[in-house]
């Protein structure tokens, strides 16, 4: 990668301060200088976009730092080396980060980072927490409660090297300047993609559950109705268009779905256009009204309500912050 995100730079500068603070507000977190490490001269520089459920950041800087989450945003972290050496800390683990190796923390680990020389720059992306669990669930085909715990080292030589060429590719699109890859619907299925890549090749606590493939747990009129909501989410679904999908009674998707998802059809809808309509409006591109009928609510209301008990905020509290 040459130069990524080059049109996003945030700060530039000999102050080490202005990185701090740039990368805090960029990742929703606390960034500071590693406990005794100095302040290093030298050119601090933080480019970044902030889009729905990711943030993707490009650090060039000789500093130490340690970076702690925002104890309301659970969030992943997978950082990779663009030049260079610096050595990544989780826990009790070391490991040297550069083109080959990648790190990934967890939503409780603190991140400490430390150039191992001068002109090092890393890319930084931070996954929302609600995105891994599910796409776990996806895949794994049934709900998976347990918090992921991803291994440290990314070897993206090995089997991993398709979510390092995932990363490269996120990079390019935004630096092609093209807004089609401004659109959060564009940006949302290259994130999914990605995780999912991630979920499948890195090794993790919940790795066994996706063992077997999810074919061979996922009856077939559940996967063929799950299919066809996702398709039709904007339009009108009834329980029994979810049972007409699948090809059975209303009696028997709804014990599918129960088993196999631990939730009713209608509310496995109700939650999926909730998803949609908070990326939405996350992504600063809508209003409430407009997210709300694209995705096929009708009784804004209600809406108001249901979003308020999955997401612990009104609608109109997730625009006042974007």
């Amino acid at each position: 990668m040459s130069s990524p995100l080059r049109d996003f730079v945030i700060t530039r500068s000999s102050d080490p301060m202005q990185l701090l603070t740039a990368a805090a507000i960029l990742f929703d977190g606390t960034v500071a200088p590693r406990p005794l490490g100095p302040l290093a001269d030298g050119t601090h520089e933080v480019r970044g976009v902030a889009a729905a459920g990711f943030t993707l950041g490009y650090f060039a800087s000789p500093l130490d730092v340690h970076v702690s989450h925002n104890s309301g945003h659970r969030s992943y972290f997978l950082n990779l080396g663009v030049k260079g050496e610096i050595v990544a800390s989780r826990g009790g683990d070391d490991l040297v980060l550069d083109t080959t190796t990648a790190a990934v923390f967890n939503p409780s680990d603190h991140q400490y980072l430390r150039p191992v020389r001068g002109n090092t720059e890393f890319l930084g992306l931070r996954i929302d927490a609600h995105l891994i669990h599910e796409e776990i669930s996806a895949l794994a085909c049934t709900t998976v409660d347990s918090t992921v715990l991803f291994d440290f080292a990314v070897d993206l030589t090995g089997k991993q090297k398709g979510v390092g060429l995932l990363v490269a590719s996120l990079v390019e699109q935004f630096d092609t300047g093209d807004p089609l890859f401004r659109r959060p619907e564009i940006q949302r299925g290259q994130l999914r993609t990605l995780v999912s890549a991630l979920l499948l090749t890195q090794p993790h606590s919940q790795t066994g559950a996706l063992r077997g493939g999810a074919a061979a747990r996922h009856p077939r009129a559940l996967r063929t109705a799950l299919a066809w909501i996702d398709a039709n989410l904007t339009e009108t679904i009834t329980l029994g268009d979810i049972a007409r999908a699948g090809a059975c009674s209303a009696r028997t998707i709804s014990t599918a779905f129960r088993e196999r998802l631990g939730t009713s059809p209608m509310a496995y809808v109700r939650d999926l256009r909730l998803d949609r309509i908070r990326a939405d409006l996350l992504a600063g591109c809508d209003s409430v009204t407009t997210a709300a009928s694209r995705w096929g609510i009708t009784h804004l209301s209600r809406f108001a309500e249901s979003y308020r008990r999955r997401f612990g905020e009104l609608p109109s509290s997730t625009v006042a912050r974007r």
